[in-house]
């Protein structure tokens, strides 16, 4: 399985699903990232530092650790 910490920066990912609950999974349904969206990885931090995503022309910092939640395709 694929998640989004996996994805390399510049690399036009597409969302399989999204796993777990709670604020993080709700913000980032909220910003629009949901089945089936595509999604740009724009830039990764070292070390478990916010990964900054463009999606649909918004843009969302997602810790690295959150990243797992969001499963590609």
């Amino acid at each position: 399985m694929k998640t989004l910490k996996d994805a390399k920066v510049g690399e036009t990912v597409t969302v399989a699903r999204l796993h777990g609950e709670g604020a993080v999974k709700r913000r980032i349904m909220d910003m629009g990232i949901t089945k089936g969206v595509q999604i740009y990885l724009r830039k990764v931090a070292p070390l478990g530092d916010p990964m900054e995503l463009n999606v649909r022309g918004y843009e969302l910092s997602v810790r690295k650790a959150d990243a797992e939640m969001i499963e590609l395709v």
